[in-house]
């Protein structure tokens, strides 16, 4: 097992084995709910951990890559039904890390299963073309290889289901992993591995270490024997590991940040557009790159939806998910909630109009847990920070335009371009949005945040390094083409 009992420490996963850290030192886990009581401690882990796992999948990639695509994908079939049986234990520890509620958790967790059944599908699917050639007694051919050893860099807010789109399709397409989770979602993420481990992946082609991203993340972009880095997380740290990997001629696949809008048309049906706002902005306590942020409002229907969206914000319950039935529970962390009161703080100097909550909640069962308000800006121009930059908080603002035309221009006035969506019932006028937006995922007549597993996700601008993860485009990252010429 990976945790001592008595201790509540959590340890390495690797070459088949459940390791404490060649370093003595250990990361306490916090419940942001209830900051005096701790989930567990996991390692500290060290450059030699990391040596140690990174060697271990490179040495069993050659065996793993034989095997068939099928018999790869039974591991993942066998995984997902492990997964499965575990799956409450997961999502109450998922909550316990980074606060999302336990519906939520169990959402992500169930989509965390579909995941591993849907890329187990993928080994059986075929991996090139043949092609014609110039020459009639040649026979030409692509097919598709795997990179290697994979490192996996995984962010907190969505511990079960953005780990397991990364590792799914990098295991069925043939490669190895190494896998350094978030610490504040370390121990989920050892959950998970503990189901790979029950479906009896073969040594060395799953490992997890955990430890400092500054250590264990910059090792992974740095370490000639890693030929792919699949990341999600910020855009600073993002760009340090595609610059760290572009260096030794590493593939790397990055998905960063959004500020992402919502466009409100004049003839949009405004209760649905409401529902689909408050929940795009505050599910997950506002924690998802997909998130809306900025709220773009057509003039004749502002004030209409502004009342409503203020009415329905009031009635968010907050508080832990564990103890009783809440809409939103904390943010994920301290550091996180600073940032978010900062941001506030910020719109507030540069002269925005708070016109709804703003602040953080300290009273009573919120003594113990780091609760904001669910928050509304409006009188918001463009140029402002909180217009421009990615808060990661239940922080929207609500900008007021003339046209459909402006509305857009408004849209893509920011350096990311992640998600979007527009609520109309125009055909034109979605169609002219799904054109001219600069975003890598359109939604219409629905909320920004969210993609189905079998589509492709990612960004553009500097949201991402412009490939896809999930659904079928994964292969374009996880493997190699290799074209094959045989003259008879």
């Amino acid at each position: 097992m990976s945790m001592n009992v008595t201790t509540n420490v959590y340890r390495n996963f690797i070459n088949g084995e459940w390791q404490e850290s060649k370093s003595a030192e250990q990361i306490t886990v916090i419940n942001p709910a209830d900051t005096s009581t701790p989930v567990g401690r996991i390692q500290s882990s060290t450059a030699a951990d990391l040596e140690a796992a990174v060697e271990a999948a490179d040495a069993a990639r050659k065996e793993w890559r034989s095997l068939s695509g099928a018999a790869r994908g039974d591991f993942l079939y066998r995984a997902a039904a492990i997964l499965e049986e575990r799956a409450e234990e997961i999502a109450e520890t998922a909550t316990k890390e980074m606060g999302k509620t336990l519906p939520e958790a169990r959402g992500e967790t169930q989509r965390g299963i579909a995941i591993l059944k849907f890329y187990a599908g993928e080994g059986m699917r075929k991996t090139g073309d043949v092609i014609p050639s110039t020459d009639a007694s040649a026979f030409m051919y692509t097919t598709r290889v795997p990179l290697g050893v994979v490192g996996v860099i995984a962010p907190w807010n969505f511990p079960v289901a953005i780990p397991i789109w990364k590792m799914a399709p990098a295991l069925v397409y043939g490669n190895t992993v190494v896998f350094k989770p978030a610490s504040e979602t370390a121990i989920t993420a050892i959950k998970i591995i503990e189901c790979f481990e029950a479906a009896g992946f073969p040594k060395g082609v799953i490992n997890l270490v955990t430890g400092a991203g500054s250590v264990i993340g910059k090792g992974l972009a740095e370490h000639p024997k890693v030929q792919g880095i699949t990341f999600t997380g910020s855009n600073n740290v993002g760009k340090g590991i595609g610059l760290t990997a572009l260096e030794r001629g590493a593939k790397y696949q990055l998905e960063m940040g959004g500020k992402n809008p919502v466009i409100i048309a004049a003839d949009a049906d405004i209760e649905q557009a409401v529902d689909a706002t408050i929940s795009g902005a505050f599910r997950s306590t506002g924690q998802k790159c997909t998130a809306t942020s900025r709220v773009i409002v057509e003039a004749s229907i502002y004030d209409a939806f502004r009342e409503k969206l203020i009415e329905k914000t009031k009635d968010i319950t907050i508080g832990n998910s564990l103890e009783q039935e809440v809409w939103l529970g904390p943010i994920a962390s301290e550091a996180q909630l600073q940032n978010c009161l900062h941001y506030i703080q910020t719109g507030i100097e540069e002269g925005a109009k708070l016109i709804l909550g703003g602040e953080q909640l300290t009273d009573g069962d919120y003594e113990k847990g780091f609760y904001v308000q669910p928050t509304i800006f409006e009188d918001v121009t463009t140029d402002m920070v909180i217009a421009q930059e990615e808060i990661f908080g239940p922080v929207i603002a609500l900008i007021k335009v003339d046209s459909e035309e402006q509305a857009i221009d408004v849209a893509n006035d920011v350096k990311f371009g992640l998600s979007a969506s527009i609520f109309t019932k125009n055909i034109g006028r979605f169609l002219q949005f799904a054109e001219e937006m600069e975003a890598g995922l359109i939604r219409v007549n629905a909320e920004s945040a969210g993609v189905e597993l079998q589509a492709p996700f990612g960004g553009m601008k500097q949201s991402s390094s412009h490939s896809r993860e999930q659904g079928e485009a994964a292969k374009e990252f996880f493997t190699s083409i290799k074209t094959v010429f045989v003259k008879g």
